[in-house]
């Protein structure tokens, strides 16, 4: 008897990819096992996420999309076909990338995982006394009601009705569900010892040359020589509060706005990392924040919290830990409300099997970190009965301490034995080693990666000759000669968030490394004890944000001297050297493209025919300086324009001064003009690094800056942090990468776990002692690395 031949439908069982070019791919055909774990490595900017997220991701999600009508799709983000020659047996795909969450100030942890939607509904249910509706329960509705005549057509006449109406929400009224509310330092905003024609006004763009000061001095509303001190109190309510209002300066129609409601409209409805420096400063000088006193922070109506289910109101279960709230809805049995209370568990138990139970739903979701954020995002698939499916993951690891990898790589385990492809970019090598199937991509980053230098098992890949394989198996020896600190920076009682009045030293003069499990209290002691201090550079995770207007050279303020030294050479004003402004190509606007909106069809973008992609008008570019037009500037790489501007007569010290720094963190390939849009995480991580070097203090603190790093460039960042340090920097390092913390002179632990389980410090001394004790979860796992 013969053996049945297998069925066509199951001989799909690899994702095709034939001639990529997204980004930097070069042709790149691959063929990829579903229902299996594939790993995807290679040092930062070689092409990762431009063939998992730009081509496979994309794709899939741009086919889902064109299932809908038209209509539909024209409500929908237009997504352009990736440059792919063929892209076969393509899965629904899930992205859980690194992308922070919505900084909103309405956005919390609860908002963002719905879990608040749910315990809306069952107070609405079941608090008592009953006081409306789920709306009566959000921090987002205000409460609103009103009264008068409503105009109604009814069969063919004109009808008039009294009509009223009401509606009940849980916004605190005082500060409007924000849970904060903000006051104006005026002594930030004006010198009052002075007039404003003597320049009073400290508010940045407000000089009394430009047009402000023509409509201060103008407007009639109080004596501009006069002294602010010596201002009566309608005057200085005029100068600060005085609402829109039309006058008339030197025979112009303008419009007067007091001082504090034309900030609030210029600067604060913007994102503050969108700000420019100088006006962030500003703001950050300007404006405090305190906790609201009428709602105590918990943003919700009196009315809100007075309903009560078992004598906690929703704004108590919210400030909950999420692992104490999931055993409180656990003690709840009412069978009127069992469907909801059944998914309310199911997600709250979400929070705790995926290292997330230490939150509370009331955090605001733009505090979370990257890894936070990405696991929070995972949360609703968690318990999903869908197979089938491809889940891309951008590093899953970050922000995880090796204790919590573990858990991690068994979740991406059992996301993979339910029948689902799971793609994850990663370069921790203890989440590559759970891969069934590994793809290098290098050999290098920018225009010298692409490729695909390695395929195959992970044991393979260990005797691989690439940069990954080569890198695999690298263990961090501890220092032998650990450095002296030169003094300390003392910490007393710090108690932000799940802090315990915890006292430590830190210290001055070398590396210093804060480690301890995710939630365990790590940037809560620094951003809270460390960062607020004059003389420190605080160098977040929050990521860069650029449009394709921003490139390196705009972001790290490299422009400004580069395009000085154009406009000295010629005689010319140095706005004509930028894209943005007087020497941009009137047809593409200087962006070097046209793009033509074809509604819900992706929008196609055309190489500008006058200026051929170069950006700027024909006679800028006659314009040359050390032999050079501005656009061939803007092509080269950083190491070529760092040799460019560092001597001749092209020397330009400033230019060639960030060039260094960026060389220095890793970045000598990237090129200058290269839109920020098209860099990786880890670059942009790097390029943050690298503009932020140069700020002045004697303190730098850098939160996991190996986030998005390759095996080989955490050596680099290792070097470089060292330079700092022994240029006389004092360097604190928040990381859970143990080459970093082998390489430390000194570490603090935080622990023992997470949450209100965390919060202390567990241990301090040299990485030598940390693994001699292995009193903590940390020297457990270093204590293995190095192999002690």
């Amino acid at each position: 008897m013969t053996a049945s031949r297998p069925h066509v439908a199951d001989s799909h069982d690899v994702i095709r990819v034939r001639g990529a070019r997204v980004n930097n791919l070069r042709e790149v055909d691959l063929d990829i096992p579903k229902r299996r774990l594939t790993v995807f490595t290679g040092v930062s900017g070689s092409g990762k996420s431009s063939l998992v997220f730009g081509t496979i991701a994309a794709e899939s999600q741009r086919m889902i999309n064109e299932t809908y009508s038209a209509f539909v799709q024209g409500f929908m983000p237009t997504l352009t076909r990736p440059d792919v020659d063929l892209l076969e047996n393509l899965t629904t795909a899930i992205i859980v990338d690194q992308e922070r969450m919505g900084a909103n100030v309405r956005s919390t942890v609860g908002t963002a995982t719905d879990a608040n939607a749910l315990l809306r509904i069952l107070f609405s249910r079941l608090g008592e006394p009953h006081v409306g509706s789920p709306q009566a329960f959000s921090f987002n509705v205000a409460s609103v009601s009103g009264a008068g005549a409503v105009t109604v057509e009814k069969a063919g006449r004109t009808v008039k009705q009294r009509a009223s109406f009401e509606i009940t929400g849980g916004m605190c009224p005082r500060c409007e569900g924000r849970g904060s509310v903000s006051d104006f330092d005026l002594t930030a905003l004006y010198d009052a010892s002075k007039s404003l024609s003597e320049g009073a006004l400290t508010i940045p763009g407000y000089t009394m040359d430009g047009w402000y000061g023509r409509i201060f001095r103008g407007c009639g509303f109080f004596d501009a020589d006069k002294p602010i001190a010596r201002f009566t109190k309608k005057e200085l309510d005029a100068l600060l509060f005085k609402e829109p209002t039309r006058i008339k300066v030197e025979g112009i129609n303008v419009t007067y706005e007091g001082l504090i409601p034309k900030i609030q409209k210029s600067m604060l409805s913007k994102d503050r990392e969108a700000m420019q420096p100088h006006i962030r400063a500003f703001v950050d000088r300007a404006i405090t924040f305190d906790t609201c006193p009428e709602c105590d922070g918990t943003r919700l109506s009196e009315l809100a919290r007075s309903s009560l289910i078992r004598g906690r109101s929703i704004a108590d279960v919210c400030a909950m830990q999420i692992s104490d709230l999931a055993a409180w809805a656990a003690e709840l049995d009412e069978p009127s409300v069992a469907p909801l209370l059944t998914t309310l568990r199911q997600t709250l138990d979400s929070f705790v099997d995926i290292g997330l139970g230490y939150l509370s739903l009331d955090r605001p979701a733009g505090t979370l970190s990257g890894g936070e954020a990405q696991r929070t995002k995972l949360i609703r698939h968690l318990g999903s009965s869908l197979t089938d499916i491809t889940y891309v993951f951008d590093e899953p690891t970050v922000g995880l301490h090796p204790h919590d990898i573990a858990r991690m790589n068994d979740l991406l385990i059992a996301l993979r034995d339910k029948g689902n492809t799971v793609l994850v970019v990663e370069h921790k090598p203890e989440a590559i080693a759970i891969a069934d199937h590994v793809v290098d991509l290098g050999p290098r980053a920018g225009t010298e990666g692409g490729q695909i230098v390695f395929e195959g098992s992970v044991d393979e890949l260990h005797t691989a000759d690439t940069l990954t394989g080569r890198h695999l198996d690298d263990r961090a020896s501890l220092k032998p000669e650990l450095r002296t600190a030169t003094g300390v920076i003392e910490v007393r009682g710090a108690s932000t968030h799940n802090l315990r009045h915890v006292d430590v030293d830190i210290p001055l003069g070398a590396l210093v490394v804060i480690t301890g499990v995710a939630g365990s209290g790590k940037s809560s002691l620094i951003a809270g004890s460390v960062a607020k201090r004059d003389d420190v550079v605080w160098i977040d995770q929050t990521a860069i944000k650029g449009s394709r207007r921003s490139n390196p050279a705009t972001y790290t303020g490299l422009l400004e001297p580069i395009r000085k030294a154009f406009a000295k050479a010629n005689g010319v004003r140095p706005a004509m050297f930028s894209p943005n402004s007087d020497g941009a190509c009137p047809n593409c606007t200087g962006a070097g493209v046209v793009y033509s909106d074809l509604a819900m069809m992706a929008g196609v973008a055309t190489t500008c025919e006058v200026c051929e992609g170069r950006r700027f008008l024909a006679e800028v570019l006659e314009l040359t300086f050390g032999g050079r037009d501005i656009s061939e500037v803007l092509g080269m790489s950083v190491a070529q324009a760092r040799a460019f501007f560092s001597e001749g007569e092209a020397r330009v010290p400033a230019a060639a001064t960030i060039l260094g720094r960026m060389d220095d963190v890793g970045l000598g390939y990237i090129r200058l003009g290269q839109p920020l849009t098209t860099l990786s995480g880890g670059e942009r991580q790097r390029l943050k690094l690298a503009s932020q070097m140069g700020d002045k203090g004697d303190v730098y603190v850098l939160d996991e800056p190996t986030t998005g790093l390759h095996l080989a460039d955490v050596e680099q960042l290792l070097g470089l942090l060292d330079r700092l340090v022994d240029s006389g920097k004092s360097v604190i390092v928040i990381e859970h990468h143990q080459a970093v913390m082998s390489h430390a002179d000194w570490i603090v632990d935080l622990g023992p776990g997470a949450g209100h389980d965390g919060g202390r410090v567990v241990f301090e001394g040299t990485p030598a002692d940390l693994v001699a004790a292995r009193s903590t979860l940390t020297g457990e796992h270093l204590a293995a690395y190095v192999g002690a």
